[in-house]
């Protein structure tokens, strides 16, 4: 009988008083792609942290082509063959591709006197980079690429380590539909090379298109181990959260009021037209396009998060919210970026904290802040939105990314906003978490806030949204009204300048 490349048996971790992986089992044979899914907080990111050599397990045995193996450091980890490539990218921005791919680990002609061998290290990248399949010349720096070819990047260093296990933890998450096409791509020409892989998302349809084999957790322990073309994505949703969710989408009877948010030539970095439009109180309009097409461009030239060049922006006839940030909020306007680690919460703060960020100029006394009466703000919404969570003092950065999501969505009805705009708000969350996301624009929308929604993800768009705005390079493609949303005509509008100039 052929040994499994990693064979774990009983592992078992705990963080104080929270118990994150319940003596789980897993094997992984060479050339296997192994998905691996659940809820935030269900442990398979700690699972795959104990395989790396980041967490060390409480108990339980880890057994890699045969022998059983303490896993103490990352860089033992990388001797045994283990890489992972982290959602994060791990890249340092300013030096070359081939830089990156051999960091720590470049050859050098007298390594006495640290000369560098720059043909071998050349030789090398290019070898790794074929490999991705990534063109690009090694002597590139990072910051010029696109993040698609970052991510090829990370791979290639990883697997310049002699990586025969690869962890891949988020991989598409920012990537554009044909991107991770391309990904998965590369995945399964590594699995055709014997590579293993552990395959970490929450994109169901890529989880089951790509792996041989698909591992549910729920609360620390593995509650389903399937082969991906005998599992339904229905089975997978109702394993992960432990109940069946009837329909991802609520139900909503649109009763669209009057003209909340006119958009009127607006222009700004990002943007190569001036772009108009209308939403109406309790609507809710999706902005939909490829990745680059200029959908972020726009909510931040209507927030003022970047400097509108020309156009006005009124909210509910009342004036021009002027091109800076303070003054959208002041007329109304809340923003719920795309990157809600670096944009949207401060994690080192507590929940309350974050909750009233928005509104502290309401709740400050003459010269004090009021703090009973951020912590009312902050209760009301931990409670409306369900955000769980300790206490309201709890760090913001130890939440699930769902339950940071709520908080940043908290942060912002905070104002009681009248025109609410949300890049990507479902990001990096787990199924259940989405459904719960969903139904709170709907109710949001309901409340007759106008909601303006980004979505790379086209069943969001066609599910949530009234009518749907396509941006394609920079300019307004179309506009689709809501019997005549589909990915086609949404890919038609998007992708027309491209077919255009084949």
């Amino acid at each position: 009988m052929v040994q499994p490349r990693l064979r774990l048996r009983n592992i078992a971790k705990r963080f104080e008083n929270t118990i994150a992986l319940r003596g789980v089992d897993l094997d992984v044979a060479e050339g296997e792609v192994v998905g691996l899914i659940g809820e935030n907080g269900a442990g398979k990111s700690t699972l795959a942290k104990i395989i790396a050599g980041i967490h060390q397990p409480d108990t339980g045995q880890i057994i890699v082509e045969g022998t059983p193996r303490v896993i103490p450091t990352v860089r033992f980890a990388q001797s045994l063959g283990i890489a992972v490539v982290h959602q994060e990218l791990n890249l340092v921005p300013h030096l070359s591709v081939e830089s990156n791919i051999l960091l720590g680990r470049e050859p050098f002609r007298v390594p006495v006197l640290k000369f560098a061998d720059n043909r071998a290290l050349r030789r090398e990248a290019l070898r790794m980079l074929d490999t991705v399949g990534l063109d690009v010349h090694p002597g590139t720096p990072v910051n010029e690429l696109s993040i698609a070819q970052q991510q090829r990047v990370e791979i290639a260093k990883a697997l310049s380590l002699d990586a025969r296990l690869l962890i891949m933890d988020e991989p598409t998450s920012s990537l554009a539909e044909a991107e991770a096409a391309a990904l998965l791509d590369i995945i399964a020409r590594l699995r055709s090379q014997g590579i293993s892989v552990i395959y970490i998302s929450h994109k169901l349809d890529e989880v089951r298109r790509i792996s041989d084999r698909i591992v549910v957790f729920r609360d620390g322990e593995k509650v389903v181990e399937k082969a991906a073309d005998e599992a339904t994505e229905e089975q997978l949703v109702t394993a992960m959260v432990g109940r069946e969710l009837a329909t991802m989408f609520p139900d909503r009877d649109a009763q669209p009021g009057e003209i909340a948010l006119t958009v009127e030539g607006l222009l700004a970095p990002g943007l190569v037209e001036p772009v108009s439009f209308s939403v109406r109180a309790g609507e809710v309009l999706g902005i939909a396009g490829l990745v680059g097409a200029g959908r972020t461009e726009l909510l931040r030239g209507i927030f003022g998060a970047a400097r509108r060049q020309a156009g006005s922006v009124v909210v509910e006839g009342h004036g021009d919210a002027r091109s800076y940030p303070l003054a959208a909020i002041q007329a109304g306007i809340g923003f719920v970026p795309e990157d809600r680690k670096t944009e949207g919460l401060i994690l080192q703060m507590s929940v309350r904290d974050n909750v009233a960020l928005s509104v502290l100029r309401q709740l400050a006394g003459l010269i004090f802040r009021r703090q009973n009466r951020e912590t009312r703000v902050a209760d009301r919404f931990i409670t409306r939105l369900n955000i769980q969570t300790s206490s309201r003092e709890q760090r913001v950065g130890s939440l699930s990314g769902g339950n940071q999501q709520k908080t940043l969505l908290a942060k912002w009805l905070a104002i009681e906003p009248r025109v609410l705009l949300l890049d990507e708000p479902t990001r990096g969350i787990d199924v259940g978490a989405k459904h719960e996301v969903y139904r709170l624009i709907a109710e949001i929308a309901a409340t007759g806030v106008a909601v303006v929604m980004v979505s790379s993800e086209m069943e969001e768009i066609i599910g949530l949204c009234d009518r749907t705005l396509v941006m394609n390079e920079g300019r307004l493609a179309g506009e689709l009204a809501r019997d005549d949303l589909s990915e086609e005509s949404i890919m038609q509008l998007a992708a027309q300048h491209g077919e255009s100039s084949d």
